[in-house]
């Protein structure tokens, strides 16, 4: 049996749970639940705290585990990424008061306060940065008003709550994260039930990226429009009862849709209709 940790709270969890329950799940209906086991697909599923998933994965304990990119780096654990899920989208960045430096090199003697204390060792070494790193669980933008630090590191997505507490971005952004699937380093590559999970998380992230769009055409016109409507391999092309003309069918992508169907109609195609898609294998 498969053993996957997802989020139990926060940011991650709801998307995680949506993702998982699109990909043919089941997932918890009582939030107090710890473990589900889904026996129809051989999964169990632990939920526990985003910033512990890494771990319990890099020990071996979990096969795999959904988590941020942010929280798998600064949890150290031996750990890797497999797969971005494209959801829970965020910016890691330093802060400080203006005038006080422009760029992480000048940062040597500082004190920088962050939730991230991993990462931001980590790129402070990378740069050649010599600066102390106090670690706060949350609220770090409070830490230059209150004397403990002159910098701070902290996700931003659009940078109002640094500049209410009078801070500016500065430098280049320390991480880009987002969701993860995370296995052990030493894990094999190769397990067909990691396999699996991974196909059909694939598969929830291009029905989420897809539409299925049909449409007739006169038979003249029909190189134009597949140039418009080409399809991952090709698209269906059939005959209609009425001579000249054909039906298409082809996978586009869902933010192209209304202005490939605007194309479409001037080129001369009719019916032309767009569908969801639910699941999908590549």
């Amino acid at each position: 049996m498969l053993r996957i940790a997802v989020p139990n709270k926060g940011s991650l969890s709801e998307p995680a749970a949506e993702m998982l329950h699109e990909a043919g799940y089941r997932q918890r209906k009582d939030r107090r639940e710890l473990v589900l086991t889904d026996s129809e697909n051989d999964v169990e599923f632990f939920f526990l705290r985003p910033r512990d998933i890494a771990v319990y994965v890099g020990s071996g304990k979990l096969d795999i585990g959904i988590t941020g990119r942010d929280l798998l780096l600064d949890s150290g654990a031996q750990a890797e990424e497999i797969l971005q899920l494209g959801f829970a989208g965020s910016t890691f960045r330093y802060a400080t008061r203006p005038g006080t430096a422009k760029d992480v090199s000048e940062f040597g003697g500082m004190t920088v306060a962050t939730s991230f204390a991993g990462i931001v060792r980590s790129h402070l070494a990378e740069h050649g940065v010599e600066a102390s790193v106090v670690h706060l669980d949350g609220a770090v933008e409070t830490a230059i008003q209150l004397g403990v630090a002159e910098v701070v590191a902290d996700v931003v997505e659009t940078g109002s709550t640094l500049r209410n507490a009078g801070l500016e971005i500065i430098s280049e952004p320390i991480l880009h994260s987002e969701a993860v699937v995370v296995r052990g380093t030493d894990a094999s590559g190769d397990d067909p039930k990691v396999g699996q999970f991974l196909r059909r998380m694939q598969g929830v992230l291009v029905a989420r990226r897809y539409v299925m769009m049909d449409y007739d055409i006169r038979a003249e016109h029909l190189e134009q429009a597949v140039a418009l409507t080409p399809g991952l391999e090709s698209p269906t092309v059939s005959p209609l009862h009425d001579q000249g003309w054909v039906a298409v069918r082809s996978m586009v992508r869902t933010k192209e849709a209304q202005r490939i169907m605007d194309d479409l109609y001037e080129l001369g195609a009719r019916a032309i209709l767009t569908t969801g898609i639910h699941a999908c294998r590549l």
